[in-house]
């Protein structure tokens, strides 16, 4: 079962590389202290952060008031960072890996007024044959009100199936498409060209294995999972909904309340989150900055790799 521990952790060699590590949630989340991010971290410090990232998956950090090329910097340190996005076309110039998830943009990309890009449980660019291993979310601009992300622990998932349907599943694969089943963007808009004239699509089995810890975790999501291959379409559609309720469930999930300087780092490999939709009515203004590490291609549990349809690895300097 997932390991959760009742108290803070200290993981650290010396008490200037402290690295306070906080519990949050019973499946998934800690809060990180005695880090500054505007410093360098150190090879322990890295350590100490990678380690916990794998343990609780999802990282939270408060009152790290950093720019992009601090921002840059820190994921460089877990990984190698790739480009902002498959599709942005708006990254900063002299800051080409920086996703800007801003409320203002979204209208103009997508012909729809929303806060954030899909309000579907998902794992980053899951349609890629390498999904990011991480990303790095960073609040500039929060709503004062509503506008939390809330994160699922897909290992923990798994394993609280019962055997006799891990069993079922490990040997299952299913289609990631980007735009899913029910696109976020309306027909018309810009985005939507750039994803027809450019599609992401692979087949990556239902069950992968973490490539650092052996877990097994679930690796379908609502967002980017349109069937399970080789069944039939009500098939798939029934076994989805009954994997997509139980990453949904709360007893594997953790809530984050975002504040200007606040961060949150996760595991893509064994997580999938949900992007806030109770502020869509409200006039609010609310911009995070994202940075995504290369990802590896996913394996399941009988070895076999995932397999490309449409698109190729995307990667990182």
């Amino acid at each position: 079962m997932t390991a959760v521990h009742e108290n803070p952790t200290i993981l650290a060699t010396e008490a200037a590389e402290t690295v306070r590590v906080e519990p949050v949630a019973g499946h998934i989340g800690a809060d990180i202290s005695g880090v500054d991010l505007r410093e360098t971290l150190t090879d322990a410090q890295v350590e100490a952060i990678t380690s916990a990232l794998h343990t609780y998956k999802v990282l939270f950090f408060r009152d790290q008031h950093i720019g992009h090329a601090e921002q840059i910097a820190f994921s460089r340190r877990f990984g190698a960072v790739t480009p902002s996005h498959p599709y942005d076309t708006d990254a900063p110039t002299d800051f080409p890996e920086i996703l800007a998830v801003d409320s203002r943009l979204y209208e103009e990309r997508f012909g729809v007024r929303k806060v954030s890009y899909t309000n579907h449980w998902h794992t980053d660019v899951s349609p890629l044959i390498n999904p990011p291993a991480a990303s790095i979310l960073r609040a500039e601009i929060a709503p004062v009100r509503g506008g939390d992300t809330r994160w699922t622990n897909l290992a923990a998932a798994y394993e609280n199936l019962p055997e006799s349907l891990r069993g079922f599943l490990d040997g299952l694969r299913a289609e990631h498409r980007f735009g899913g089943r029910k696109p976020a963007w309306s027909d018309d808009s810009d985005y939507a060209k750039k994803v027809a004239t450019a599609p992401l699509v692979t087949e990556h089995p239902v069950v992968r294995v973490h490539p650092v810890t052996g877990e097994r975790a679930l690796f379908v999501n609502p967002g980017f999972t349109t069937h399970i291959v080789g069944l039939s379409p009500s098939q798939s559609d029934a076994l989805l909904a009954l994997l997509f309720d139980e990453i949904s469930n709360p007893a594997y999930t953790v809530s984050f309340r975002w504040r200007a300087g606040s961060i949150a780092f996760w595991d893509n490999r064994a997580t999938a989150h949900l992007a806030p939709s109770d502020v869509d009515h409200l006039d609010v203004t609310r911009v995070l900055y994202r940075t995504t590490l290369e990802g590896d291609i996913p394996v399941g549990v009988d070895g076999r790799p995932s397999t490309s349809i449409s698109g190729k690895q995307f990667t990182g300097a």
